[in-house]
C-alpha cells in the first residue's frame, strides 16, 4: 500500500499565525509543498483530532498546518470533512491500480475504527503508538515552533522561550479522558511514569449528570459564572475565623470539595449549575496538579508541561493548575502549557510521514503503574512500638491530611487533599439522593462501576494497551462512559460504586506517592470515613498494595486504637500521637495548611466584606457551632466503636481489646 506522500514535513522557518490568545492557530510552513496534502489523526476516547497541511491560498509559497476536531460519536462528520477538504488522493482514497492509500493515525480508536475508515473512505490506517506520538508532538512544538509554550499565572499569559539544548528532561502531563504522566528524556526516549483515572472524562461525565450540559465547552462556560464556595467546605467553616488568624491560615483555604453538601438540606435541583460546574473544575484540576507535583518531586524535575484536549486554553483550568503547582512547590516548579495542547498525538503522527527509518520512539519501560485496582487485599504484619516509627498518618475526614510521625510526640503535617470523605458523600447525595455514608456504601455494594467508567478496553479494544502494561479492564476514566445528560438514565447503585472506586483509589495513590517521597514504608489511616467501614478499608488497602507492589504496609486506626487484620491493637500513646487528641492540636495539625483552593482572582465573599465573623459575637456563635459538630462526631464514633466491639465479641476476639 502506498503512503499519502513520499515527503515528510519541512519545519524550516515554521511560525504560528495569530495572536497569543488565539485557539489552535494554523502554523505556517514556508518550505512545505502544498501540492500533496498530509493528514494525521488522533482518535481518542471522546474526540477525534485532525492535523493536516493545506495551501495558503493566493498562490503563496509554503503550506499551513491546520487543526480540526470532532466528537468520536460523530465519526461520519469527520469523514465528510476529510472529503470536503480534499485530503484524500484521487478524490476517493484510492491510488491508480486500486491500491488503498494509508493515513497515519494514533489513539485507541485507530484500532477500534480501522474498518470504518476502510469502508467509508477506502483508506488504511497506519497505527502508531499513542504515547510515542504524544511525546513526538510535544517535542516538535517545543523544539521547532517559537512561542508554542507559555505560562498562565495570576491572569497573565506569558510566552516561554525553550532552548532545545536545555529541554530535557521534563515531565509531560497529558490530560485526556484520563491522565498519563510521562518523563521525557530525549527526542526518542521517554518513560510512562504513572497516570490517574480522574481526568477530563471524569469532569465531563459528572458535569453532564449534575448540570445537564451537553458539551465540555458548555461546562467550561458554566464554570466561569459559578462560585465553588457555595458547595466547598473551607477551613473557616471548620475552625472559625479566630483559629484561622491564630494559625496564619487563609479563611478561604479549601478543606473539602463538595463538603458543604453533606450538612445541607438542599437537593441537586436547588443548586445552580454554574456553582456545581465551578466546584467540579476546581476539585479535579487541583487534584491533577497535586499528583503532577508529587511525581515531579519524586523524579527531581522542576519543569512540568501540561497538554491534552481537556485543557482547551481555558483560563480557569490553567490558572488552577499553575497556582497549585506553584503553591506546593514553593515556587520551585512551573506549570507550562502548549498552544496546541489537544493535538500532540496527531502532530506526532504527522511527523512520522517521510521518516525513512520508520523508527518508533523508544519507550524506556520499567514496571508500569496502572490505574486499575489489584485483585487481592493487603495483609498486615504485627508491629511493636520499638520499630513503628517513622510512618505516615493519613486522616480521612471531610478532607484528607497526611502527617509524618517520626517518634512519640514528634510529627509534621506534609500535605493534604481536598478530595476526601466529604467529597464522596457530597457527590453521593447529589447523584443518588442518599442521606448517610452507610446508605451510600450499601448502594455501592450492589452497583457496577463499569456501567459508567471508561476502561482501556473501551478505547483500545479487547487487547488493552500492552505496550505500557494496561490490560483492557483497567479504568481509564472514572465516569468517562457517561453519554447522557439525564441522571435518571443511570442506576444509583452504579453511580455509588463508581464514586467509591474513584476516590478511594485516588486517596491510596496520593498516600503512596507521599510515603514514597518521604521514604516511609508504613501508612496508617484514621478518620470517620474509613474506620469501621470494611468496603472503604478494603479498597484503600487494595490501592496501596497495587501502587506499592506490596512494599508499603497499610493499616487502620479505629477510634482509640488500631485494629489490623491480625488483631494487633495499638493505643494512640504507643503510636506517639496521643497529643493529637488535644483539641487545639487536632485543629492545627489535621486541618492546618491544606493548599488554598480559592481561585486567586475571585472577589472576597460578602460575608468577608461585611466582617461578620470578625466580631466577638460571631466568633462565639462559630465556636458553638464547631462544638456541636464535634459533639455529634464523637457520638458517631462512640456508636461505631460499640458496633465494632460487638462484632469482636461475636467473633471471639475480645482479648485484643
Amino acid at each position: 500500500m502506498g503512503e499519502a506522500t513520499g515527503h515528510g514535513v519541512d519545519l524550516s522557518g515554521a511560525e504560528i499565525r495569530g495572536g497569543l490568545e488565539d485557539r489552535n492557530p494554523s502554523i505556517f510552513l514556508p518550505r512545505q509543498p502544498a501540492a500533496s496534502p498530509l493528514l494525521a489523526l488522533d482518535i481518542g476516547g471522546t474526540l477525534i483530532k485532525l492535523v493536516y497541511t493545506a495551501s495558503c491560498g493566493g498562490g503563496a509559497d509554503g503550506a499551513d498546518l491546520r487543526f480540526a476536531k470532532f466528537e468520536r460519536r460523530r465519526l461520519q462528520e469527520c469523514f465528510d470533512f476529510i472529503r470536503a477538504e480534499g485530503l484524500l488522493a484521487c478524490n476517493g482514497g484510492t491510488r491508480p491500480g486500486g491500491e488503498n492509500m494509508t493515513l497515519k493515525a494514533t489513539g485507541g480508536g485507530a484500532y477500534k475504527f480501522a474498518d470504518d475508515f476502510l469502508e467509508k473512505l477506502g483508506v488504511c490506517l497506519d497505527k502508531l503508538d499513542e504515547m510515542d506520538s504524544v511525546v513526538s508532538g510535544a517535542n516538535f512544538l517545543l523544539q521547532n515552533i517559537p512561542g508554542a509554550a507559555f505560562t498562565h499565572m495570576n491572569g497573565q499569559r506569558n510566552p516561554v522561550d525553550v532552548s532545545p539544548n536545555n529541554l530535557f528532561p521534563y515531565l509531560l502531563v497529558n490530560i485526556g479522558s484520563g491522565v498519563s504522566i510521562l518523563k521525557v528524556t530525549g527526542n526518542r526516549k521517554f518513560e510512562r511514569v504513572t497516570g490517574t483515572h480522574i481526568g477530563g472524562g471524569t469532569m465531563f461525565g459528572l458535569a453532564k449528570l449534575l448540570t445537564g450540559c451537553k458539551s465540555y465547552d458548555e461546562f467550561l462556560q458554566l464554570s466561569q459564572k459559578g462560585d465553588n464556595f457555595v458547595l466547598d467546605l473551607i477551613v473557616k467553616d471548620i475552625c472559625g475565623e479566630l483559629v484561622c488568624q491564630k494559625q496564619g491560615l487563609s479563611t478561604s483555604t479549601l478543606a473539602s470539595s463538595f463538603g458543604k453538601v453533606i450538612t445541607s438540606e438542599k437537593k441537586l435541583t436547588d443548586y445552580k449549575p454554574e456553582d456545581i460546574a465551578s466546584t467540579l473544575l476546581s476539585a479535579f484540576t487541583y487534584n491533577i496538579a497535586q499528583i503532577a507535583f508529587l511525581v515531579a518531586s519524586l523524579l527531581g524535575l522542576r519543569r512540568v508541561f501540561f497538554g491534552g484536549s481537556y485543557i482547551r486554553g481555558h483560563k480557569s483550568t490553567m490558572e488552577n493548575i499553575s497556582y497549585a503547582i506553584d503553591f506546593w512547590s514553593q515556587s520551585q516548579m512551573q506549570a507550562v502549557f502548549l498552544r496546541h495542547e489537544g493535538y500532540l498525538g496527531a502532530l506526532g503522527a504527522l511527523m512520522s510521514y517521510g521518516d525513512p527509518s520508520g523508527e518508533n520512539l523508544t519507550l524506556e519501560e520499567k514496571e508500569p503503574h496502572h490505574e486499575s485496582a489489584p485483585v487481592d487485599g493487603t495483609s498486615v504484619d504485627e508491629e511493636n512500638d520499638s520499630n513503628i516509627f517513622p510512618y505516615l498518618l493519613v486522616n480521612i475526614g471531610s478532607g484528607v491530611s497526611m502527617i509524618e510521625v517520626i517518634g512519640k510526640g514528634k510529627f509534621e503535617r506534609i500535605i493534604g487533599s481536598h478530595l476526601g470523605g466529604g467529597t464522596i458523600l457530597g457527590l453521593a447525595r447529589l447523584l443518588t439522593g442518599c442521606s448517610s455514608y452507610e446508605e451510600f456504601l450499601e448502594l455501592s455494594q450492589r452497583g457496577n462501576n463499569l456501567s459508567v467508567d471508561l476502561t482501556v478496553g473501551d478505547i483500545y479494544g479487547g487487547e488493552g494497551y500492552p505496550k505500557v502494561g494496561l490490560p483492557a479492564s483497567t479504568t481509564a476514566a472514572s465516569f468517562g462512559k457517561v453519554n447522557s445528560s439525564k441522571l435518571s438514565e443511570y442506576k444509583v447503585e452504579d453511580l455509588a460504586a463508581a464514586l467509591l472506586n474513584s476516590f478511594t483509589y485516588n486517596i491510596g495513590q496520593i498516600a503512596y506517592f507521599v510515603a514514597n517521597l518521604s521514604g516511609l514504608k508504613r501508612i496508617f489511616f484514621r478518620g470517620a470515613y474509613v474506620c469501621g467501614h470494611e468496603k472503604t478499608m478494603d479498597k484503600i488497602s487494595r490501592s496501596l498494595k497495587y501502587w506499592s507492589k506490596g512494599e508499603v504496609q497499610t493499616t487502620f486506626l479505629c477510634h482509640e486504637g488500631f485494629l489490623g487484620t491480625l488483631g494487633a491493637f495499638w493505643s494512640y500513646e504507643n503510636m506517639g500521637i496521643d497529643s493529637l487528641a488535644a483539641h487545639e492540636v487536632i485543629r492545627e495539625v489535621l486541618l492546618g495548611a491544606p493548599y488554598t483552593g480559592q481561585f486567586p482572582s475571585l472577589p472576597v465573599t460578602q460575608q468577608q466584606e461585611n466582617g461578620e465573623h470578625s466580631t466577638l459575637e460571631g466568633e462565639v456563635e462559630s465556636l458553638r457551632h464547631d462544638n456541636a459538630m464535634l459533639k455529634a462526631e464523637v457520638e458517631r464514633l462512640q456508636r461505631e466503636n460499640a458496633e465494632l466491639r460487638a462484632k469482636l465479641v461475636r467473633s471471639g476476639e475480645t482479648s485484643t481489646l
